[in-house]
């Protein structure tokens, strides 16, 4: 039986904590920034800044104390922003346990240096065949209210991700094994951009046309990216690259469109992330995803797009121009 520990309580972290209390968990620690948080969870057995409606297992506890969330864990789970997490991992790393497996729920590239979640946690001293990541169409508000869903759990050593897929397989929750992690983060990390293109579109009063281009066109960016940095084409065509971006770029519940949908009304980025609880990953992550692409000599127009928009360099209008008077060429180039 699992015991596991969950850094992060926000939407994902803490439905992922049911998760795995409903596959069967002994006991689920909930680690959470900020104590009252924690008070709630432990207390009310509910999260009231995220998912309020949802009423957690009795196995689903809470503490802000890092080092006691992690005692006794044999699962360990990282549900922080991914720009955060270098800083998380300065401050309570050393309390994870040695052995234990760690898991990545973290969808984004570092500023700065390009690393993925995985590279940024193997950086912090986890031996890559600990490292698991989780990643697909896992919106949590559908998945907290237990309906039918898959993903996919990737880890360098497989015996690792099969590990994981156990502890966290229920009635509607189904984990795929993977063992390239390259493509499985770099899926979970651009659809967030391209959903702010999406988001943009539908903003702006564009229909399925507009954001079906975008989305296939987005697709096409994340595979020429892949290519660059060894991932195997097949994954992004399944769960952690088209599955993912569907989600992300089509539904109301995905933050990352609803940003998108807001700049596409011309709310500004500061306006729209003043409002609590609505942290996209997309907004912080769109310029390393670039600064990836530059690095390895990867064209992506629409991220630098979005990029610009983000930066306040251009509007959302002046934006669908530019995609839209590109070049001629192939549709493979």
């Amino acid at each position: 039986m699992t015991r596991a520990v969950i850094y992060g309580a926000g939407s994902w972290g803490t439905a992922f904590a049911q998760i795995l209390a409903d596959a069967g968990a002994e006991r689920v620690t909930l680690w959470a920034r900020r104590p009252e948080i924690a008070r709630h969870i432990q207390e009310g057995h509910h999260n009231p800044d995220y998912l309020p409606e949802v009423e957690l297992s009795p196995v689903v506890t809470a503490t802000s104390d890092p080092q006691e969330a992690a005692a006794g864990a044999d699962l360990v789970v990282l549900a922080v922003p991914s720009q955060s997490l270098r800083d998380n991992l300065g401050q309570w790393g050393a309390h994870l346990p040695q052995e234990a497996p760690v898991v990545s729920l973290m969808k984004g590239i570092e500023l700065g240096t390009g690393l993925r979640m995985s590279q940024v946690i193997a950086a912090a001293g986890v031996e890559e065949s600990r490292i698991v990541v989780v990643t697909g169409p896992n919106l949590s508000r559908e998945i907290a209210a237990r309906q039918p869903a898959a993903s996919v759990v990737a880890s360098a050593d497989h015996a690792a991700a099969d590990r994981v897929a156990a502890a966290a397989m229920t009635a509607y929750f189904r984990p795929y094994t993977q063992t390239d992690v390259i493509g499985a983060e770099l899926g979970g990390a651009v659809k967030n951009v391209i959903a702010l293109a999406v988001g943009m579109a539908e903003g702006l009063g564009y229909g399925d046309n507009t954001k079906s281009s975008l989305i296939t066109r987005g697709l096409a960016e994340t595979a020429r990216l892949g290519q660059a940095l060894g991932a195997d084409p097949a994954t992004l065509m399944g769960l952690a690259g088209v599955g993912d971006l569907i989600a992300t770029c089509m539904s109301p519940l995905s933050r990352n469109h609803r940003v998108g949908v807001a700049l596409g009304q011309g709310r500004s980025v500061e306006e729209i992330l003043a409002v609590p609880h609505q942290t996209a990953e997309g907004v912080k992550s769109c310029r390393s995803v670039v600064e990836l692409g530059a690095r390895h000599g990867v064209d992506l127009p629409i991220c630098q797009g979005v990029t610009a928009v983000v930066d306040g360099a251009i509007t959302p209008e002046r934006l669908t121009g530019e995609l839209m008077t590109r070049a001629r060429k192939h549709e493979r180039h």
